[in-house]
């Protein structure tokens, strides 16, 4: 037990929270309004087409309304964006994953749900309780460590059970089915047709997803470098899901983003440096010839 609490809280940088936080928090704001801005289209939808998620009839959550879902749109974005700054962790931080969290209700309580937000809600839980966090600080943090941990148990699980999922409706046959060659046809792009061309491929395909789903918490057991190369090939996957079927995780791939070493990232520090060598390079020239 003192190996696994030890394992969950791992300290890590406050400066990796910062900008985990920053992140996750900015992403929220993009998402409102390039991911599921056709959420605020469930404003003038009918109530009677509103069947609410379990969770939703758990909390007797209240039928979304023009007023409830415009409300919710614009407080939001305008909280997620003083969140992303990193002031009043908590406070805003719990409302923001309060708010999140409704918004996401609103968008799969309409007979569609996704699931590649689950680590994503995940981080915005987690976040709060990992305190305060400044850019670049080098000190550990346990809480900070807890809160990254957490959420990459939950986009590891999002693929291992998207795996379980398949055995589970589909059966063993998945791999061999064509539910690859439904999807290009649904949706696939020309480089999509150019792949379904040859000749079992996208049954090489299938078979190499449901092996990449069910052997993703391999990533738990490498070591540092090892698991940085697993993450590059998590994203190449989704990569080449977009370019294909043009389906998008980009939610997931935020999530994904807590197994990375953000703290090195200080675009800030960058920029001031730049200005710095370029204040430097005019004033060299500007010296007088003598």
């Amino acid at each position: 037990m003192n190996r696994i609490a030890a394992w969950l809280t791992e300290a890590v940088p406050r400066g990796r929270i910062a900008a985990f936080r920053t992140l996750v928090y900015l992403f929220v704001a993009g998402d409102l309004v390039i991911f599921t801005p056709w959420v605020r289209n469930h404003a003038s939808t009918p109530g009677d087409l509103y069947q609410p998620l379990l969770v939703g009839r758990l909390l007797q959550l209240p039928t979304p309304t023009p007023l409830l879902v415009h409300a919710i749109f614009w407080v939001l974005l305008v909280l997620a964006l003083a969140a992303a700054t990193g002031r009043a962790p908590r406070l805003l931080g719990w409302t923001v994953f309060a708010l999140y969290f409704e918004w996401m209700v609103i968008a799969m309580s309409y007979g569609k749900v996704d699931h590649d937000r689950v680590g994503l809600l995940v981080a915005l839980a987690a976040l709060p309780t990992a305190g305060r966090a400044r850019h670049g600080d080098p000190t550990r943090t346990q809480a900070g460590g807890w809160a990254l941990r957490v959420t990459q148990i939950a986009a590891i699980c999002t693929y291992f059970l998207a795996a379980w999922a398949k055995v589970r409706f589909g059966g063993l046959d998945w791999v061999t089915s064509s539910v690859l060659a439904r999807a290009i046809i649904r949706r696939g792009t020309d480089l999509a047709d150019l792949i379904a061309g040859v000749p079992y491929l996208l049954i090489l395909a299938q078979i190499g997803i449901m092996v990449f789903e069910l052997s993703s918490p391999a990533i738990f057991f490498l070591k540092p470098r090892w698991r940085n190369w697993m993450v590059a090939f998590f994203y190449s996957f989704h990569v080449a899901t977009f370019a294909t079927i043009t389906i998008s995780f980009a939610p997931h791939l935020a999530a994904l983003a807590s197994f990375l070493s953000l703290e090195k990232i200080r675009p800030v520090a960058w920029t001031r440096g730049f200005l710095n060598r370029r204040r430097g390079h005019v004033r060299e020239h500007e010296r007088p010839v003598v």
